[in-house]
Parts: C-alpha cells; sequence; structure tokens
C-alpha cells in the first residue's frame, strides 16, 4: 500500500468518525465542518491532479505515467548532474590560466626593468651591492 492510499484510507476514517458525530452538534457547526470538508476534497482533488500531470513525461513518442529511471529522462538527470562539475573544472581551469598570464607578465616586466637599468644584471647578485642598498648610502 503507498503512501498516498495510506493517506486517503485515513481521511477516510477521520471522516466517517466526524460524520456520526455531527448528529449532536448544532446546525451551525455542522454546516461549517461540511463546508470545511468540501474545502479538504477539492483541495486533494487539484493536489492529486497536479501530481499526476507533473509526472507525465514523453518517451519514445507515448506518453507515460510514472517516475521511473528508463529511457531518455535518466540519462538528461545524470547529465545535468555532471554540468556543475565541469562548470567547476572549467572555471578552475580558466584561472589557472589567468594567474600564468599575469606572472608571465610580472616577470617580463622586471626582466625589461633590469635589462634598460644603468647597473650591470651582475651588480644585484653582488652580495655587498645588498648591504649598500641596505646602508642607504
Amino acid at each position: 500500500m503507498t503512501n498516498t492510499e495510506m493517506q486517503d484510507q485515513l481521511g477516510r476514517r477521520i471522516a466517517s468518525r466526524l460524520t456520526l458525530a455531527t448528529d449532536e452538534l448544532p446546525h451551525e457547526v455542522a454546516e461549517r465542518l461540511r463546508a470545511a470538508r468540501a474545502q479538504a476534497v477539492a483541495k486533494r482533488q487539484r493536489v492529486s491532479i497536479q501530481q499526476v500531470a507533473g509526472s507525465l513525461s514523453r518517451s519514445g513518442g507515448e506518453a507515460s505515467l510514472g517516475a521511473d529511471d528508463e529511457g531518455g529522462s535518466a540519462w538528461w538527470r545524470r547529465i545535468a548532474s555532471v554540468l556543475p562539475l565541469l562548470a567547476l573544472v572549467a572555471g578552475l581551469f580558466t584561472i589557472n590560466v589567468v594567474q600564468n598570464e599575469r606572472r608571465a607578465s610580472e616577470l617580463a616586466e622586471v626582466d625589461s626593468a633590469l635589462l634598460t637599468d644603468a647597473l650591470p644584471p651582475a651588480a644585484y647578485a653582488d652580495p655587498g651591492f645588498l648591504q649598500f642598498l641596505k646602508s642607504g648610502r
């Protein structure tokens, strides 16, 4: 027995007990209860119709009811579940490429500054030159 069938059966039991108890209630209260039951039944029917309409799917040229994983819909679900992972990998790859280009650009700027400076590049490697720069002379 499915969950929906169990809910319907419970609803029928409650309705029958409420119907038996309405004989003792005043007429106004009984009418309000009857109207509330009618609204609840109408709402339940709308929900049931929406569930059936939502589970209607096209597969192989014929309409079928249900949410089974057979046919093309299962493939679409699998593809849709992999798409976020692919987007993440593509984003990480793009970030890596952009950072490598920026790093290469910064190194090229430093290299061009070294080569166009008045001092020879060997001066920067001299430990005495580093001490000279730190002393401030």
